[in-house]
């Protein structure tokens, strides 16, 4: 089992990571091989990186030589990002570009390999308005609330895959059982991409499960639901 990168100081205003965070990464450890036989150095983003731990996990352990980059909408989310990627990597580098923004507001077409992405999947009435001030503790309800179905922060997402990603670019989104994501997978299979689901996982009252998502013909040992 391949270690999970130590999360020191986490600011209150940070998700803390918890079982989501701990099920992507067993997600990418699952698929470690298949990662490294298609991707040599690739363009990894983690939306809404939260306390850093997965992408860190993910550079740490899969992708040492590639180019790591996060984007969340809190600037305490983006610190702390940093924070663990410097306690993380040897000689204090952080070894990671940190950028305010939502989703790919800012992130040009067709660069990036790998995205990962733990949205606020819990359903709600809506999606939570941005706080005025940093050290506003309505930060945490943003990582949270995910507005109808627990989806309006992921469809947006899974709307824009096609622009962002690179021909071979895979993603790997993660949902909870309220967010029906049988229905999003057939969706996106009329839509032409390949989904998988890569693993499932019960966590409390949640039934939590990661789609990898990509746009080319099967490989073999693919698992196709």
């Amino acid at each position: 089992m391949l270690a999970t990168p130590d999360v020191r100081q986490l600011r209150p205003q940070v998700y803390d990571p918890a079982e989501d965070s701990f099920l992507l990464l067993d997600c990418l450890e699952q698929e470690r091989q298949w990662l490294q036989s298609r991707f040599p150095h690739p363009v990894c983003l983690e939306i809404g990186s939260g306390s850093g731990v997965v992408l860190s996990f993910l550079h740490t352990h899969i992708f040492p030589a590639g180019y790591a980059v996060a984007t969340d909408i809190n600037p305490n989310a983006c610190l702390q990002t940093c924070d663990t990627f410097r306690d993380n990597n040897p000689g204090g580098r952080t070894s990671v570009e940190a950028l305010r923004m939502a989703g790919f507001s800012g992130v040009r077409d067709g660069i990036v390999d790998v995205v990962v992405y733990n949205p606020p999947y819990v359903p709600a009435e809506s999606v939570p308005t941005l706080p005025t001030a940093d050290d506003d503790d309505a930060w945490l309800d943003l990582a949270l609330d995910g507005g109808a179905n627990g989806m309006e922060s992921t469809w947006p997402i899974l709307d824009h895959l096609d622009a962002k990603l690179s021909p071979l670019g895979v993603a790997y989104v993660l949902f909870c059982a309220r967010n029906h994501p049988d229905d999003v997978a057939s969706v996106l299979r009329a839509r032409g991409w390949r989904v998988s689901e890569v693993m499932r996982r019960k966590a409390a009252w949640e039934v939590l499960s990661v789609l990898r998502i990509s746009r080319d013909s099967p490989l073999i040992g693919d698992h196709v639901d």
